[in-house]
C-alpha cells in the first residue's frame, strides 16, 4: 500500500485539484483559476516524469492563461470589476457568451499546425510513446483554455472531446486517478454546457 501511494501520490492530489476545478468551473467561479494554478504547477512535474512531454509543456501555457483567464473575468462589461452595490458585493459579472463565429477558422487552423508541429516534435526528438494523442489532446487544449478565459459557452464542447481521449490516454500511460477524473470531466462538461446556456438565455 506504502509503495502505491509513493507511486502515484502525486497523481492523487492533483487529481483532487482537478475535481475542485471542474467544480468551480462548473459554478463559473472565479476561483477555479487559485486552483488550476496549483494543478498545472504540480502537473510539470507527474507529465515529465510519465513523458507525457506535450501535456508537460502545455502545463507552462496553462499557466499563462490562467494569469490572463482571472484578470480577464474581474473585469465586468464597461467597469473595473469594483463596482458594488449596497451590501458591498458586485453586481456585475463577466458574461458567457458564444464562442465568434469569425475566429472559428483561425482557431481551427491554429490547432491544426500545432497539432502537426507538436506531433512531428515528438515522433523526432522525444521517447513519446503517444505522441499522436498527446499532440492532439494538447492543441485542441490551446483553444480550449483560451475560450474558457473569456467565458464562452462552447468551450465545454472543445473540453468533452479533449476529456475523452485524455481517459484513454491517462489509462493507457498508467495514471489511473487523473485517468478517472477525465471520465467524471466528460460527464460534468456535459451539465456544464447545459447551466452555462441557461445562465446565458437568463443574462
Amino acid at each position: 500500500m506504502l509503495d502505491f501511494l509513493q507511486a502515484h501520490w502525486l497523481d492523487m492530489l492533483t487529481t483532487v485539484l482537478g475535481l475542485a476545478y471542474i467544480l468551480l468551473e462548473y459554478h463559473a467561479s472565479i476561483w477555479l483559476w487559485a486552483v488550476g494554478f496549483a494543478m498545472q504547477s504540480l502537473g510539470i512535474v507527474l507529465y515529465y516524469q510519465k513523458g507525457l512531454y506535450a501535456d508537460c509543456g502545455m502545463e507552462f501555457y496553462y499557466l499563462a492563461m490562467t494569469v490572463y483567464g482571472y484578470l480577464h473575468w474581474i473585469k465586468s462589461s464597461g467597469h473595473d470589476g469594483k463596482s458594488s452595490g449596497s451590501d458591498g458585493k458586485s453586481k456585475k459579472e463577466r458574461p458567457v457568451t458564444h464562442f465568434p463565429a469569425r475566429l472559428a477558422l483561425i482557431w481551427l487552423f491554429v490547432t491544426l499546425t500545432v497539432w502537426g508541429v507538436l506531433y512531428w516534435f515528438l515522433s523526432t526528438y522525444t521517447d513519446s510513446s503517444v505522441p499522436l494523442a498527446d499532440s492532439f489532446t494538447t492543441s485542441l487544449s490551446f483553444v480550449g483554455i483560451w475560450a474558457l478565459a473569456r467565458k464562452y459557452l462552447e468551450q465545454w464542447l472543445i473540453w468533452i472531446v479533449v476529456d475523452v481521449v485524455t481517459c484513454i490516454l491517462y489509462y493507457y500511460k498508467d495514471i489511473p486517478f487523473k485517468g478517472s477524473l477525465y471520465a467524471l470531466y466528460v460527464v460534468i462538461a456535459i451539465f456544464g454546457y447545459r447551466k452555462w446556456r441557461k445562465m446565458m438565455q437568463e443574462a
